[in-house]
C-alpha cells in the first residue's frame, strides 16, 4: 500500500518524506520512494517481554509526488522548469494521499502566491484534483460516445462516468458518490484522485506547536472534516532537531513541547488506520513482528501474509489477546491458563491479534 505526499510548492513535503522514511530529505520533486516505519508501542512492548534477535515493525510506502502548482500560477511555475505531467503521473499508483499544506511562516521561503493561508492551500489542492478528474472523465465520455465498437459493458460504464461527472460539476470529490456495485464495477478500472484516502498534515513552526495556533486553523478543519480527513498538526523543522537526538535527550526534548508523540508517528500510524490496515503480531525469541493484512481479512489471508505455503495448507490459527498475553507473561504462560483460542480459517482477525499458524504443505 502506498501513500502519496502532495503539496504547493515549498511545503516541506520533501522534509517530511525524509522523516517518514528516515532519509534524508529528497529535495528532487520527482516521485522519491521508500519506506516508512508504522510506529506501535505494542511491538514495543512484545519486544521488552522477549527480547528478540529481531524487531520488525509494520511497514508502509511513501512516495513524494511531484509539486501540485494551481493553474492560476501555472504559466510561471512551467517557464521555471515545473512540468505538470509529473504531479499527475506521481499520483496514479498511490492508494491514499497526504495534503503538505503549509503555515509556517519563514521569509527566505516564499510562498507561490505571496501568502500563507494553509485552508487556501488546502481548498486549491483539492479543487485541482477535482479538475482533473473532471477532464480524465469527460475524455473517457467522448471516446465511449464515439466508439463503434462497443464493449457488453459500454453503457453501464457511460452511465457510472455520467453519474461521476455530474458530482464532479457540482464540486463533490467521487468517493461521495452513492455507487451500485454495477457503477463501481464499471469504474474500477479508472484512477480517480479524489476517490483516494485523504489526510492532512499541517506543517507549523516552533511557536506555533507550542501555541496549537496558526491563522485559518478552525476552516482547514471544518474543509478537512468534509473531507473526512484526519488532521495532523507537526512541526517538520522541529522533528528533524528530533530525529538528529538520541533517546533520552529525544523523550526530554519532547516533554519540553509537551508532546507524548511525534508530528510524524502520529502521522504514519494514521495513515496506516486510513489506508484500512491493521496489524497482528507473530512473537518469539527469534522475532517480533507485526505483520499488515487489510481490516476484515480471515485467518487463511493473514496467514497468506507471512507465506502462500502457510496459506495454502492453513489448518488452525492460534490466537490470543495482545493484553492478556502480556498480563500473563508470555504465550506458555497464557496457554496453561486455557487463554489461547483455536480458530479455522473463516475466522475475521482482529487488530492486535498474536497468532501462531497449524498448516501441512
Amino acid at each position: 500500500m502506498k501513500v502519496g505526499l502532495i503539496g504547493l510548492p515549498s511545503a516541506g513535503k520533501s522534509t517530511l518524506f525524509g522523516l517518514l522514511t528516515g532519509g534524508s530529505p529528497s529535495g528532487q520533486n520527482r516521485g522519491a520512494i521508500g519506506v516508512a516505519k508504522v510506529p506501535d508501542p505494542r511491538v514495543d512492548r512484545l519486544a521488552a517481554l522477549y527480547n528478540p534477535r529481531r524487531v520488525t515493525y509494520a511497514t508502509m510506502t511513501v512516495t513524494e509526488v511531484p509539486d501540485l502548482v494551481p493553474a492560476k500560477y501555472r504559466q510561471v511555475a512551467v517557464a521555471q522548469g515545473f512540468d505538470p505531467k509529473g504531479f499527475v503521473d506521481g499520483l496514479r499508483d498511490v492508494d491514499a494521499l497526504v495534503y503538505v499544506v503549509r503555515a509556517f511562516e519563514a521569509s527566505a521561503v516564499a510562498h507561490i502566491r505571496g501568502e500563507i493561508a494553509p485552508e487556501q492551500d488546502l481548498a486549491e489542492m483539492a479543487e485541482e484534483l477535482l479538475l482533473t478528474d473532471w477532464q480524465l472523465v469527460q475524455t473517457r465520455l467522448e471516446r465511449l460516445r464515439a466508439a463503434k465498437k462497443r464493449s457488453p459493458d459500454h453503457e453501464s460504464q457511460i452511465a457510472a462516468l455520467t453519474k461521476a461527472a455530474e458530482a464532479l460539476e457540482a464540486g463533490k470529490p467521487l468517493y461521495t458518490l452513492d455507487l451500485s456495485d454495477d457503477e463501481h464495477k464499471a469504474l474500477r478500472g479508472y484512477s480517480f484522485f479524489t476517490d483516494k484516502r485523504a489526510l492532512v498534515a499541517v506543517n507549523l513552526d516552533d511557536k506555533q506547536l507550542s501555541k496549537g495556533a496558526y491563522p485559518g486553523k478552525e476552516k482547514l478543519l471544518s474543509q478537512a472534516a468534509a473531507m473526512e480527513a484526519p488532521v495532523i498538526e507537526f512541526a517538520a523543522l522541529v522533528e528533524a532537531e528530533i530525529a538528529e537526538l538520541d533517546p533520552e535527550d529525544r523523550a526530554a526534548f519532547m516533554e519540553d513541547l509537551g508532546l507524548d508523540r511525534t508530528g510524524i508517528e502520529r502521522l504514519a500510524v494514521a495513515a496506516y488506520e486510513r489506508l484500512g490496515l491493521i496489524s497482528y503480531f507473530t512473537v518469539g525469541e527469534d522475532e517480533v513482528r507485526a505483520w499488515t493484512i487489510r481490516k476484515g481479512s480471515d485467518a487463511r489471508m493473514a496467514a497468506g501474509a507471512i507465506h502462500s505455503d502457510i496459506a495454502r495448507g492453513f489448518i488452525r490459527a492460534e490466537v490470543a489477546s495482545y493484553d492478556e498475553l502480556v498480563a500473563a507473561g508470555g504465550w506458555n504462560a497464557l496457554k496453561e491458563k486455557g487463554r489461547v483460542r483455536l480458530e479455522g480459517k473463516e475466522y475475521i482477525v482482529a487488530d492486535g491479534d498474536v497468532m501462531s499458524f497449524r498448516f501441512n504443505v
